[in-house]
Formats: structure tokens, C-alpha cells, sequence
């Protein structure tokens, strides 16, 4: 039996200057981290901040900026 993917599981949240400006979800995390290089090219400038989640686990997968 093939399992759907969850079309809500990867999330990817921006923020701008701490407030949440917009929100994206998609079931494939391969999708959901080419929409995120899309995300850091239209809005990566000083206090942006661009974060990937898997809400099925709760980890955050990665964030940009990068903190070290």
C-alpha cells in the first residue's frame, strides 16, 4: 500500500523583522527546499528570516540566514 504524502508536512515560514509575512506548505521536502532557495532569492535581505519545519516531526530542517 503506497502512503500519500502529507500536503501540509513541510512548512516553510518568513518572517520580517520578527513578524510572519508569509507561510508555504507542500508535501515533498524536496519541493518545499527549491521553493525555499526561491524564498531566500525574492526576500533574503537584513531581518529577513526564512525557516523549513517538518510539522510531522517538529524539526526545523534548515533556516536562512544560517545561525552559526
Amino acid at each position: 500500500m503506497t502512503r500519500n504524502p502529507d500536503p501540509s508536512r513541510y512548512h516553510l515560514l518568513l518572517t520580517l523583522d520578527g513578524r510572519p509575512a508569509q507561510h508555504g506548505w507542500w508535501g515533498s521536502e524536496a519541493t518545499a527546499r527549491r521553493k525555499l532557495k526561491t524564498w531566500v532569492g525574492d526576500w533574503g535581505r537584513p531581518g529577513a528570516r526564512i525557516t523549513l519545519t517538518d510539522e510531522e516531526t517538529g524539526t526545523l530542517l534548515t533556516e536562512w540566514p544560517e545561525v552559526p
